[in-house]
């Protein structure tokens, strides 16, 4: 149990390696749940081709979409896209940067999910069953029957149990002859998703090795920025609280202390410690104003030694902001002269 408790404390300190297993445990999770899947074609000329290419491609789109939404940095991306320009400007780099990640990642499980069903060859057997090349694989001189009613007996191919026309087409040629190109496709697919991930993960970086560096340090400080903040904001609403309720426990006592002239007082220790962590900030319109600042005038990316001083200029909106204070007058020289009488 501690080995996985490890594990798990391993996976939330590092996003991308978490990342990386949701989206490998997803892709097995792709390839389980294909192989408890329950495929039943219809065997219907006008239905075959729906059935077999919405199990083809529905999957992967869903698949796809939950990518997005397990990735934690989705609503970062979002915020960071929507927000306001305020004194930090926004690079398109970084935002396409983080967006491609995240699509990569979010394209492993609908991969898995479309080369399985591919190399299974159940989908493109049932979706294009009707379209056989009678003429090569079959019986042409068939007499009596019309092209509706040769839709109709192909049809019911995938469904061996009520195919009755062997005589037109033998049901093992016909279903060999679709998994087979239901196979090949599989295997093409795999190989052309191979090379694009190759080119992504590899060539990318040699072209564009400064921008790539560059988007890729943004993106980690934005995940970086975001998980302190919510980290201060933790720590502040637990000593807000803290702080509130022992103000309220310390007005009771001091109530019952004058109703009742016997309770004896204690000041508690951590009154000082919690007061200031809570940074000045202490009511709840001064808190909501700091957040609301914190959403459209973040703090520009320019490190210098007198920002605390300076502060963010949220306080007093729509105000002018304030001057700075009048440097003290220079002291005067005073000059005494001793004249002697001898």
């Amino acid at each position: 149990m501690d080995k996985f408790r490890m594990i798990f404390q391993f996976l939330q300190s590092n996003q991308e390696s978490f990342m990386n297993g949701i989206c490998g445990i997803m892709a097995l999770a792709s390839a389980q749940l294909y192989s408890a899947f329950d495929f039943n074609c219809p065997c219907l000329p006008r239905y075959n081709l729906a059935y077999g290419l919405g199990v083809l491609l529905m999957p992967p789109l869903i698949l796809f979409l939950l990518g997005f939404v397990l990735n934690n940095n989705v609503s970062m991306l979002a915020e960071e896209w929507r927000r306001p320009r305020g004194r930090r400007g926004k690079d398109g780099a970084v935002l396409r940067y983080m967006f491609c990640s995240m699509a990569q990642r979010a394209m492993i499980a609908p991969a898995v999910w479309v080369s399985v069903t591919l190399l299974d060859g159940k989908c493109i057997t049932c979706a294009f069953c009707t379209s056989l090349p009678v003429g090569a694989l079959g019986n042409t001189s068939h007499p009596g029957l019309s092209q509706e009613e040769m839709k109709r007996v192909l049809a019911r191919i995938p469904c061996k149990e009520i195919y009755d026309g062997q005589e037109l087409i033998a049901n093992e040629v016909a279903v060999r002859y679709l998994r087979c190109i239901s196979q090949a496709l599989g295997w093409c697919f795999m190989l052309l998703m191979t090379t694009l991930a190759f080119l992504v993960r590899s060539l990318r970086p040699c072209f564009t090795q400064a921008a790539f560096l560059k988007s890729r340090y943004w993106s980690h400080y934005i995940d970086i920025e975001r998980k302190l903040f919510d980290e201060t904001c933790t720590e502040h609403a637990r000593s807000f609280a803290k702080v509130c309720i022992q103000q309220f426990f310390q007005g009771m006592s001091t109530d019952m202390e004058t109703a009742h002239c016997h309770l004896p007082k204690k000041k508690t220790t951590d009154d000082g410690e919690a007061s200031e962590k809570l940074l000045g900030i202490t009511d709840q319109g001064t808190m909501n104003t700091a957040l609301k600042s914190w959403h459209r005038c973040k703090p520009p990316l320019h490190l210098h030694p007198d920002a605390s001083s300076r502060g963010n200029g949220w306080a007093g909106e729509g105000q002018p902001p304030l001057q700075p204070p009048p440097e003290p007058p220079a002291p005067r020289k005073e000059m005494a002269a001793y004249y002697s009488r001898v």
